[in-house]
């Protein structure tokens, strides 16, 4: 996620390589062209305008929904953090209780808070690294046990089977009355909730914008920085500052394409760019959270932009 406000224009430039050589081959040709006197070279302005409309339009529409993408995946992990907060603060309040009253002893509560906090943080990362397609290296298998990270090796869908454990243990807990026989009416609704998450998540990344809006804005936008210099052509020439000309379009150009570009890296937001929603930092902040409310005073360093990037 990008979190400064000052871009650099070069690196802007960068990402519109195309579009840019295309424009400034383009508008020279043109240029030289009129020069050499080719009287058919200019094309009446409304072309471009009427053109223009059109663009703006699949543009905007585009960059709007490619927003409501980025956005609702924000809101989608944001809504991870504030379960993951919630089913810990249950685990701590329920075990407690359990201990309070007779029913289980204080090093058995701790271990399976510690336990069930652990696993929500493995479980973070694992949906994190599932999203982006990394491989599932050490983020959080040192937060499992051996014996379960050897049952997930080489599973498909590994943030999955961990939700599934966490539940599994809630009804182990219960038989063991460590947890209360009512507890699992507040805990299973929060736990439902991870799986909705990850399912919505899932729905974002794997399926795309409409395509078709993809293919006619990048069309659109290529016939009109291919005619646009021969629009622009004739009013500079009536104004005897031909030579304004190419940079004047390649400045509208660059200005249409950098608008298109917003929405194509903006509409998929689990890919690891410095656009994305920063799953990292925030994957930093639930385990923070959670190793804060077992206690732990020697809590991983949080995560800060770098350059002006949060990842």
């Amino acid at each position: 996620m990008i979190v400064k406000r000052i871009f650099n224009p070069l690196k802007i430039a960068r990402y519109l390589r195309a579009e840019l050589t295309l424009s400034v081959g383009v508008s020279a040709a043109v240029y030289f062209l009129f020069q050499q006197g080719v009287a058919q070279v200019g094309l009446p302005f409304s072309i471009a305008a009427i053109l223009g409309s059109a663009l703006a339009i699949f543009v905007a529409f585009r960059n709007n929904s490619a927003y409501a993408r980025w956005w609702e995946a924000r809101t989608l992990w944001g809504g991870i953090v504030n379960n993951s907060r919630i089913l810990l603060r249950q685990i701590i309040a329920n075990a407690d209780h359990a201990v309070a009253t007779g029913k289980a002893s204080p090093e058995h509560a701790a271990a399976f808070k510690t336990e069930m906090a652990y696993r929500q943080i493995a479980f973070a990362h694992a949906l994190r690294l599932h999203l982006r397609q990394q491989p599932h290296g050490d983020d959080y298998r040192q937060l499992l046990s051996e014996q379960e990270v050897a049952a997930l090796q080489g599973k498909q869908n590994i943030p999955n089977l961990l939700l599934q454990t966490q539940g599994i243990r809630i009804k182990e807990a219960m038989r063991t009355e460590l947890l209360g026989p009512f507890d699992n009416i507040s805990l299973e609704p929060t736990l439902a909730g991870f799986n909705n998450f990850q399912g919505s998540c899932e729905r974002i990344k794997n399926t795309p914008l409409l395509r078709q809006y993809d293919f006619f804005t990048r069309l659109f936008l290529l016939v009109f920085m291919l005619l646009l210099p021969f629009c622009l052509i004739g009013d500079f020439a009536k104004m005897n500052i031909a030579a304004l000309m190419p940079p004047v379009s390649v400045l509208i150009s660059f200005v249409f394409a950098t608008l298109g570009k917003v929405g194509e890296v903006n509409e998929d937001p689990f890919e690891h760019r410095i656009t994305d929603v920063p799953m990292t930092a925030i994957c930093n902040t639930i385990e923070r959270d959670l190793r804060e409310m077992l206690g732990q005073q020697a809590l991983p360093a949080k995560m800060e932009a770098r350059d002006g990037y949060l990842y």
